[in-house]
């Protein structure tokens, strides 16, 4: 069966003004439809394009490794001289690599603690923490906030990176989304493994994860096993 390609499951922009120019700002989910494969050396090419079509940014932004199955998050910026009025975003096709494991041995990394507050220049700052299921260490995890109307379209997003993720720390991320609008009514936050490659998440995968069973039962064994019990007219006849 032939792989089939990522798909742009959603993606948004701005253009603020500011002392230096405009700040172009994007944010973009994409979708693995294979299950078996990771999507690697994806790069998305940004260019913002004034009124007469003119290129005003051209950029090309090198992503991380889609998992199998999976979604990636991702944003950027960049600053214009001149005033665009038209952001476009394409992407490489994805280079593939069958994973190591089955797909549900990649677990996704917990967030929690989220917080969202709006600043007083109309940016919105995001805190929360970011955990590691598995037994190894994360070296570096990319951080990235979705911001969502009150009918969950994407309208912007920003990233961070945590370094040194252990299964028992929860290290803090901070990060600010610019040009945002007001009606920001829900924040998503995702983390992921840095890299173009599946290295990383398939070396903490092969690592094993934490078992969720590991704290010792706090009541006291049954003093007598309880047993069955037979109903009567099913026993043997």
């Amino acid at each position: 069966m032939p792989l089939q390609p990522l798909s742009v499951r959603e993606q948004s922009s701005s253009i603020v003004k500011g002392r230096d120019g405009y700040l172009v700002s994007w944010a973009a989910v994409l979708g693995n439809r294979n299950p078996w494969h990771f999507g690697e050396q994806v790069v998305a090419t940004v260019v913002a394009s004034s009124a007469k079509g003119k290129e005003v940014v051209r950029m090309e932004q090198p992503l991380d490794a889609v998992p199998p199955a999976g979604t990636l998050a991702f944003s950027g910026q960049a600053m214009a001289v001149q005033r665009p009025t038209q952001v476009n975003i394409t992407y490489k096709p994805a280079q593939w690599k069958q994973a190591a494991r089955v797909t549900s041995a990649f677990k996704p990394f917990p967030v929690s603690d989220v917080i969202t507050r709006r600043q007083k220049n109309g940016a919105y700052l995001v805190t929360g923490r970011v955990g590691n299921p598995y037994r190894l260490a994360a070296g570096s995890l990319a951080v990235t906030a979705l911001l969502r109307d009150d009918r969950g379209r994407l309208i912007g997003g920003a990233s961070t990176f945590v370094d040194d993720v252990r299964a028992d720390n929860q290290p803090r991320f901070i990060l600010t989304v610019d040009g945002m609008p007001r009606g920001v009514a829900k924040t998503e936050v995702v983390a992921r493994t840095w890299g173009t490659t599946s290295r990383p998440y398939e070396e903490l995968a092969l690592g094993g994860a934490i078992s969720k069973h590991t704290v010792k039962p706090k009541t006291a064994p049954f003093a007598k096993d309880r047993g069955g019990q037979v109903l009567a007219g099913t026993g043997p006849q």
